[in-house]
């Protein structure tokens, strides 16, 4: 059984392609996860904005 990985998009980018990795790994619209991640960078006061930097930096890219 192969075992699912996380990986920025390669396809599926708008900034970075953090949220369009996220959404390919669960399965899930892209769209839905850039609107949750907005909301939570609003009510967090930009803690959420923080975090998606770190992520585009930890996450590998997508293999072509």
């Amino acid at each position: 059984m192969e075992q699912k990985k996380l990986y920025r998009s390669a396809t599926n980018r708008t900034i970075c392609g953090v949220c369009g990795g996220i959404g390919e790994y669960l399965n899930i619209d892209p769209t839905l996860v850039r609107l949750i991640w907005a909301l939570c960078s609003v009510a967090s006061c930009g803690t959420a904005l923080l975090v998606y930097i770190i992520a585009a930096v930890i996450m590998p890219e997508q293999p072509m």
